[in-house]
């Protein structure tokens, strides 16, 4: 062979070695990137080539699958009561993907779960159309319902929490939207996203995961429990040296109450809840100290990052760099302290289970079509923010504040109730309507079955008439009467 030819022959080689490489690059190490990648309209056509699995509630589906002419899809996404449950189970959209558990679990609600191989492998063998597998939550079908009629047209959100397991029982919404309306890829479903996307009033968002308000004095079970925990405070009935007003500490600010409570002055820790005085909390967090209530705090479940229930839970906070007046405010909810309502679902959760702190959790089981359960949620123990004696003195304090403090709307006939009441100021100088705040728990014979936090951010409510005891607690009371309804 002569030089130019064999030029030419090694060239081709080159080239022929090259398109191999590249051929197995893309079939072997970029295949996933490349199946996964949301421009790949072939992934979304198989997607919803099949029926999709469901979303279970107490047995029953709260989502469907129905056929559709919208061009390449074959199925589209349906919802029962899409409203009630789209806090849960988000959205599949043909045209926008998925949200939370649609989109966490999409390959076993499209059986392409590696898991559901065999079941796969049997449906092609005898010529049955794939069909995807179900998730199981840990919802309460009469929970949520009690919740999101109790919201009603008021903005804000429930959450409730088993404390014996850490499973999730209630995440309701409002306003909320239905995920039908955006499932499609008609004219109509582009037009309903859009309007829902600039709403002003957040319907897409989930505000008991991934809201975060000023929890105001809901947050003064925490710092009472930083006192009992670090010593401060052991005899919950005995007198505090509180001043009424207490002044700041190294400054010319007054601390007051919220009203005329004379009980307040040298207050016990019992009384201080009870009519939710300022004056005694924000001197103990200024005692306990910033490093004592953070710890504290952080024990609860604060500046711990993200939660995945599997649904991600934003981030509750309390600063780690204030002084000691900001300390004080932080101590009865105020200055840079924010949390989600699921956090402080978890907080009266703990005080319920004699101490200890499970981590939520929405999804039960992961079945496949068959119903074989592939995959089973074991509840986790995630701290222990409380000593259980310590525990047993804030649930006193707590029902307390039920029996005859400023939580008596929240009463159950024949049960005992433990709560804690909230108005959270926000705005410039307090310019706002304040965050109606209400935390409790619900204890019968066999237990403490259910802790609830509710927030109502009512921006139409008279700024006189909006309170934890006053808004909120009705809420919690309906969803706590639900779930021990559900147990019997």
């Amino acid at each position: 062979m002569n030089k130019p030819l064999r030029r030419v022959a090694i060239f081709c080689a080159l080239l022929m070695l090259a398109l191999l490489v590249r051929v197995n690059w893309v079939q072997f190490v970029q295949a996933e990137e490349l199946q996964s990648d949301q421009h790949n309209r072939r992934v979304a056509i198989e997607r919803y080539s099949v029926p999709r699995g469901n979303i279970i509630v107490d047995g029953k589906a709260v989502t469907g699958s129905t056929t559709t002419d919208s061009g390449d899809f074959k199925y589209k996404r349906t919802y029962k009561n899409g409203e009630l449950w789209a806090p849960v189970t988000g959205y599949a959209s043909q045209a926008y993907g998925a949200d939370k558990l649609e989109n966490l679990y999409d390959e076993i609600l499209t059986g392409n779960d590696d898991r559901l191989f065999f079941n796969r492998t049997i449906d092609m063998l005898t010529g049955k159309e794939q069909t995807g597998g179900q998730v199981v939550t840990t919802l309460s079908r009469e929970a949520q319902k009690a919740a999101f009629e109790g919201l009603g047209s008021k903005k804000g959100a429930v959450a409730a929490i088993d404390p014996s397991t850490g499973a999730i029982l209630a995440l309701a919404s409002t306003p909320s939207y239905d995920p039908s309306s955006i499932a499609g890829m008609t004219d109509e479903d582009a037009e309903t996203y859009q309007k829902l996307l600039k709403d002003p009033d957040k319907p897409m968002n989930n505000r008991p995961l991934r809201e975060t308000f000023f929890p105001g004095s809901t947050f003064k079970v925490v710092t009472a429990a930083a006192a009992l925990e670090h010593g401060l405070i052991d005899d919950i009935d005995a007198k505090t040296k509180t001043p009424q007003p207490y002044l700041l500490p190294n400054t010319n600010t007054e601390l007051k109450n919220d009203g005329p409570h004379p009980t307040c002055e040298n207050g016990s820790l019992r009384e201080a809840l009870r009519v939710s005085c300022n004056t005694v909390f924000g001197k103990l967090g200024a005692d306990l100290g910033r490093e004592k209530l953070v710890e504290t705090a952080e024990k609860f479940g604060f500046n711990n990052g993200e939660i995945d229930t599997p649904v991600r839970a934003g981030r509750s906070n309390v600063s780690t760099e204030m002084d000691k007046p900001q300390t004080a405010l932080s101590a009865i909810g105020q200055f840079e302290t924010s949390s989600t309502p699921l956090q402080m679902a978890m907080v009266t959760s703990a005080i319920a289970n004699d101490g200890k702190l499970m981590k939520p959790y929405m999804v039960d089981e992961l079945r496949a079509p068959n119903l074989n359960v592939i995959e089973q949620t074991n509840p986790e123990e995630m701290s222990r923010p409380l000593q259980p004696e310590n525990a047993q003195k804030l649930q006193q304090m707590m029902e307390t504040v039920v029996e005859k403090g400023t939580g008596t709307r929240a009463q159950i006939p024949g049960v005992t109730v433990g709560g804690k009441t909230g108005t959270a100021q926000r705005g410039v100088d307090n310019s706002e309507n304040p965050y109606a705040w209400f935390i409790s728990y619900a204890k019968d014979q066999n237990g403490s079955p259910v802790a609830v936090a509710v927030v109502v951010e009512d921006s139409d409510a008279d700024r006189g008439d909006i309170s934890g005891g006053g808004l909120a607690a009705p809420i919690a009371k309906s969803v706590m009467q639900a779930v021990l309804d559900g147990n019997k």
